[in-house]
């Protein structure tokens, strides 16, 4: 395989990748906030994962790509490698993810604390309606026509 070749596989790889994830993310949409991100995390891991096959050209694959591979024909032993490597990587995007909800979760209950305290609406205040009607001073007088149109409007005569 040229590096043409190595790197259009990669890139059809990656938008593949990314059509399954968009795919997922839409699946689990409704699923409860705290149930949902971790499982958006777990496949983002598990699709974007890679692993070395040859160590003498640097050549990579997807991990899960060769864990399934190498369990489904029984050759190499490649699949120890790419577990590894999707362990490796998991742990850190569940760290960084931890550390992500670690920082939001204060975040979040300032907000709604501060969102509570907002002061409410008075229902004593006046309305719109009344403001203008208060406002409007000599045109309160004015006629309605049945669709609401006030006859206000002056057209000009050429």
């Amino acid at each position: 395989m040229i590096e043409s070749d190595y790197l259009l596989a990669w890139a059809a790889y990656a938008i593949a990748a990314l059509g399954c994830l968009l795919v997922w993310l839409r699946l689990t949409n409704w699923m409860w906030r705290y149930l949902r991100e971790p499982l958006r995390v777990l496949v983002a891991v598990l699709l974007f994962t890679p692993t070395i096959v040859d160590p003498a050209k640097e050549l990579f694959a997807p991990a899960i790509a060769i864990t399934a591979l190498d369990m489904l024909f029984k050759v190499g032993n490649n699949a120890w490698r790419a577990v590894a490597d999707l362990a490796m990587y998991g742990m850190i995007a569940f760290a960084l993810y931890l550390l992500f909800v670690a920082i939001r979760w204060p975040l979040e209950r300032w907000w709604k604390d501060r969102q509570s305290q907002a002061p409410e609406a008075d229902d004593d205040a006046p309305t719109l309606r009344e403001m203008m009607q208060r406002d409007s001073g000599d045109f309160a007088e004015a006629s309605y026509e049945p669709r609401g149109d006030r006859h206000l409007r002056v057209e000009p005569r050429l």
